[in-house]
């Protein structure tokens, strides 16, 4: 067994060294002088490390606007998307209601559903409705994007608290509200951080509903949008852009590091469960 655990272990080295090679040359490229950049032999390590390429990219023309539209849409989508989805998840695992098969088969049809069919779909809705260049119309296809899959995990997850303990805290005195608020709630923690760690994710790095529903008011895009047209502004400065791109992947990670404790039980239980 020894020799074979050897082996794994090899494997799974190389394939998170190939992984996590590209985050490192992008990182590294961002703190590394233009000269070295463009040097015949690139050097593993900046020889002379900077940051002159984070103030080019945070000073560039729209960086603090986009940074906020791309929170605000994405801190709304998430939030909405969490409400929505634990409420219809509560109907879905506790109570029996007419419906409820076929609204569980919709459910799992529209999280198989590739985005891009939607793109189409979306920008008539959008400008039928006149909400074509609105923050408010890209919140609510992200909403839409996530919440299949947050209401599926969360229904697992709630399908694995076994229904004698909020039984036991009615019995207690708690009404049904109170028993969820107080018992059930806490004990999703792990699936709510699951969820909401994926719909950031999707939301924040999320390209091409951005270019069909922001086409004439470009101070509403978002930052992948930005990122995107960041080396026609600069040319060649692959400096700027990678130090630009760092900053675009930091909250991201900021928030992988805060749920990450809990992500795995939580994606692990509302996979199997239910």
């Amino acid at each position: 067994m020894r020799p074979r655990r050897i082996a794994l272990n090899a494997a799974a080295l190389a394939v998170l060294a190939v992984m996590i090679f590209p985050v490192y040359w992008m990182v590294v490229t961002a703190f590394t002088s233009t000269a070295d950049i463009q040097s015949e032999t690139p050097a593993l390590w900046p020889a002379h490390p900077t940051t002159a390429h984070f103030a080019t990219a945070v000073g560039a023309d729209g960086f603090w606007t986009f940074w906020r539209n791309s929170l605000i849409v994405t801190g709304a989508a998430v939030l909405i998307a969490l409400v929505v989805s634990l409420l219809a998840a509560f109907a879905v695992a506790r109570m029996r209601w007419k419906g409820r098969g076929a609204f569980i088969v919709a459910v799992f049809a529209a999280q198989m559903a590739p985005w891009e069919a939607l793109l189409v779909p979306m920008f008539i809705i959008a400008r039928d409705s006149d909400l074509l260049d609105s923050l408010t119309m890209l919140t609510g296809v992200y909403f839409m994007i996530t919440l299949p899959f947050t209401i599926v995990t969360l229904r697992g997850f709630l399908a694995a608290i076994p229904a004698e303990v909020e039984e036991a805290a009615l019995v207690d005195g708690c009404n049904r509200s109170a028993a969820f608020r107080k018992v059930i709630f806490p004990l999703l923690a792990p699936g709510l951080m699951a969820t909401s760690l994926f719909g950031f994710i999707t939301a924040w790095n999320e390209f091409a509903f951005v270019n069909i529903l922001i086409i004439k008011e470009q101070g509403k895009r978002t930052l992948p949008v930005w990122l995107s047209s960041f080396r026609d502004v600069f040319g060649a400065d692959w400096g700027a852009t990678m130090a630009a791109a760092t900053l675009f992947a930091l909250p991201v990670l900021v928030v992988f590091l805060f749920l990450q404790r809990r992500v795995g039980t939580g994606m692990i239980a509302g996979a199997v469960k239910g």
